[in-house]
């Protein structure tokens, strides 16, 4: 018998075909647009996606990096978190096509309430008919609301604020961020693309998360400033997406994978999720050289430093060779 689909397999094949109807050049310009926002060369205060092309363009281009950004900081939520904690709800904040929905389900699998906020009517429509995929998303209410200050969040054990502050005007996020700390029970989890610009927003999200009363979880191993100032470089992660026939046809790239750069902060009420975040966090991609490894690290004194790693270290070096941009150092049991 055949094992049951995982969640990231139900979204691949719920996202085929929904360009069946579009003509690829329609899709390409819908790319096109979406890619200037995502760099940040496009107005603030409106939504980015405003019809079924939009959304269908978005939903077969962007929704698999976004899942897959998502899910890998879900995941360090994840690990930081007690074993046996998970969100006894969710509400994702400018959710659109649910990819931040679908991350939560694949990182605690389980129904649950689930309420998506949009102010695109197309997205939460094209969202909803995917999530039908999905017996365990069934039930998820996909409400329009306009996202910005007059939000009105409903309260949840977990709130996602998913690629969406860059649409907003700075006021707008701050209220955005402040209405999430409110609603959220246990945690908030706030992603952004891995630009300068996008870690920036992230970084004023941290800050009034933390002024909320929340503690870091992910990525930081602290709660005190960020050691990285913005201007210099900005701390940002990377997963890699295997590319749709879509990234094909829009890039006339050969290879069968991009690598998605992203932006988070997960942050919890410490008296509701006692979280434990890591000693320390791999911030660049390790450096392999003859008989050593380089790691530039986070560390819970809030300071970087880099850390070499030699094959005098034994164990130790092997785990530094394996380890990814991202990890936690020193791996958990040396």
């Amino acid at each position: 018998m055949r094992d049951q689909a995982s969640p990231a397999e139900t979204l691949r094949t719920a996202l085929a075909g929904l360009l069946e109807d579009l003509p690829p050049k329609a899709a390409a310009q819908a790319v096109d647009r979406l890619i200037a926002n995502y760099r940040g060369t496009t107005p603030t205060g409106a939504p980015v996606l405003r019809d079924r092309a939009d959304v269908s363009a978005y939903a077969a281009y962007r929704m698999p990096a976004t899942f897959e950004a998502a899910r890998a900081a879900l995941g360090a939520l994840a690990a930081a978190a007690p074993a046996d904690w998970s969100p006894a709800g969710h509400t994702d904040i400018g959710g659109g096509t649910g990819a931040a929905t679908w991350a939560v389900h694949a990182t605690w699998p389980g129904a649950r309430p689930v309420t998506v906020l949009d102010w695109a009517e197309p997205a939460l429509a094209l969202g909803r008919e995917i999530a039908a995929a999905n017996p365990e998303l069934g039930s998820a209410q996909w409400q329009r609301a306009r996202i910005s200050a007059s939000l009105d969040v409903p309260p949840a054990s977990l709130v996602t604020v998913s690629y969406v502050l860059g649409e907003l005007t700075p006021d707008d996020r701050g209220a955005v961020v402040a209405a999430a700390a409110r609603a959220a029970a246990d945690a908030v989890v706030v992603i952004e693309p891995g630009t300068p610009d996008g870690y920036a927003r992230v970084l004023d999200a941290r800050a009034r998360l933390l002024g909320a009363g929340f503690r870091v979880a992910a990525p930081c191993p602290h709660s005190d400033s960020c050691p990285i100032v913005p201007g210099d470089d900005w701390c940002h992660f990377s997963v890699r997406v295997a590319r749709s026939s879509l990234h094909r046809q829009v890039k006339g790239g050969s290879l069968a994978y991009e690598d998605e750069k992203f932006s988070y902060v997960a942050a919890v009420r410490p008296g509701a999720v006692p979280a434990a975040p890591a000693a320390g966090r791999v911030v660049r991609k390790p450096q392999l050289r003859k008989g050593m490894v380089l790691l530039d690290l986070c560390d819970a004194e809030g300071a970087l430093r880099r850390e070499t790693v030699t094959k005098r270290h034994g164990a130790l070096y092997r785990e530094a060779r394996d380890a990814a941009w991202g990890d936690t150092w020193p791996p958990a049991g040396a």
